[in-house]
């Protein structure tokens, strides 16, 4: 497939990125930094990069949300998308419009051919969101890992504050199948004595090591910083410098949030110097924050709540979440999943949780069948709490299907991939 690079179609430009290169997924850096040198992008502002299994979104989040209120000019990248690529890349919390993308596309292009490389569309979205937040001459860029930290794409832009969310297993084909291995691939983003801050407490060596090793300025929660709950309200930040009394509970729901507002706020604190932030806006960005798809609770009667919990680790949180929010009646699961995932590692983490269990396939290439889901749920030892389980063609067929028979104190959960929150989205028009 070959593009006319004046078309103005997004749609058009997307298909042609993922087919660009052989491979969807390519370890290595060499050909992303050839065509980064080509286009001239060395940042002018901070850049913050933040990587780990899972809580990513979160960090970005409440990052934007806290530095906007600030009064900065606020680049963020992220991944995936639940419904429009736009989404990936923020310009002072607001999507950029697709003319700005297919602009950054265009340069991408013309540096790709010149330096006659491939890319893969991580790679080639990568440097489009750089090259947009260049021309906008933001203050400060905030940049998602996609998958793993040292050969990622993200990587080739240093990070004056990298943060580490959590260590857990998932994509192991790629990055290793011990927390050991993983974790030595996430702290690729730390940089030499810089600050690098780990909200994850029990780090594996290969994390301390490699920190060490460059000398990086490594901050641990629980040892170096952390959060006190004060009240259902209220929460106290701490740190070897300071503390930050009577701030608010984030806007996003879920038991992790204040694991992921105080590593944003130790980031801030090391940053300082280039960033002033005033508690007030500390105070103010904690309510505002808004993040789709994480513990996101759509409705009240039902209390509908939708998660992209895609791996165990994830499903355990959102089990300890769905704990936490029992309700008198029963749960509905709309399920969904990629085949590549830990399907058993997230059934066996929430099968408690759910009395009735909607199963549908992904409308995507790597999306698991439900036949492969009903499979599993049978051999998952349901005898413990023997839930009903209903098999649909596609995840908005399943969400009808427990709109329809779920009353009011009742519950429905919707997660298992970016894909399958997505398409509820979708479906409600958000």
């Amino acid at each position: 497939m070959h593009i006319a690079e004046k078309s103005s179609d997004l749609a058009e430009w997307l298909a042609y990125l993922e087919q660009l290169h052989p491979k969807s997924i390519d370890m290595e850096l060499e050909r992303v930094n050839r065509v980064r040198h080509a286009l001239k992008l060395t940042p002018f502002f901070p850049v913050i990069v933040v990587g780990g299994t899972n809580g990513k979104g979160s960090v970005c989040a409440i990052l934007e949300s806290i530095l906007t209120v600030a009064g900065y000019h606020v680049g963020c990248y992220s991944s995936p998308h639940l419904i429009r690529y736009n989404e990936r890349i923020h310009i002072g919390q607001q999507e950029v419009i697709d003319e700005q993308l297919l602009e950054a596309f265009r340069a991408v292009e013309q540096a790709r051919k010149k330096c006659n490389v491939s890319l893969t569309y991580f790679e080639f979205g990568t440097l489009a969101a750089m090259r947009v937040f260049m021309d906008e001459r933001i203050d400060v860029a905030i940049l998602e890992v996609g998958l793993g930290g040292r050969l990622d794409a993200v990587n080739i832009f240093d990070a004056d504050c990298a943060i580490l969310t959590s260590i857990d297993l998932d994509h192991q084909e790629y990055l290793g199948d011990s927390r050991e291995t993983i974790g030595y691939e996430k702290a690729g983003i730390f940089r030499r004595e810089r600050p690098a801050i780990c909200a994850e407490s029990d780090l594996p060596l290969s994390v301390r090591h490699h920190a060490q090793e460059i000398e990086a300025q490594i901050k641990i929660i629980h040892q170096d910083f952390g959060f006190v709950q004060e009240s259902n309200y209220q929460w106290r930040f701490w740190s070897q410098q300071h503390c930050q009394q009577a701030l608010p509970l984030p806007a996003l729901r879920g038991s992790m949030q204040l694991h992921n507002a105080s590593a944003c706020l130790m980031a801030l604190e090391q940053l300082r110097e280039q960033l002033q932030v005033s508690t007030q806006a500390m105070r103010k960005g904690l309510l505002c924050v808004t993040l789709p798809g994480r513990f996101q609770v759509l409705s009240e009667q039902p209390m509908t709540i939708l998660d992209v919990a895609h791996n165990p680790a994830a499903a355990a949180v959102l089990a300890e979440n769905l704990e936490m929010t029992s309700p008198a009646g029963k749960t509905y699961a709309v399920f969904a999943m990629l085949q590549d995932k830990d399907i058993v590692g997230v059934v066996q983490e929430l099968k408690k949780h759910i009395d009735i269990w909607l199963i549908s396939s992904i409308e995507a290439p790597r999306g698991a069948p439900a036949s492969k889901l009903l499979q599993i749920l049978y051999k998952s030892d349901m005898a413990i709490t023997n839930p009903t389980i209903h098999e649909f063609e596609n995840v908005v067929s399943a969400y009808a299907f427990a709109c329809e028979h779920a009353d009011k104190n009742d519950r429905i959960c919707v997660f298992g991939s970016f894909y399958t929150v997505g398409a509820v989205l979708q479906y409600h028009g958000k």
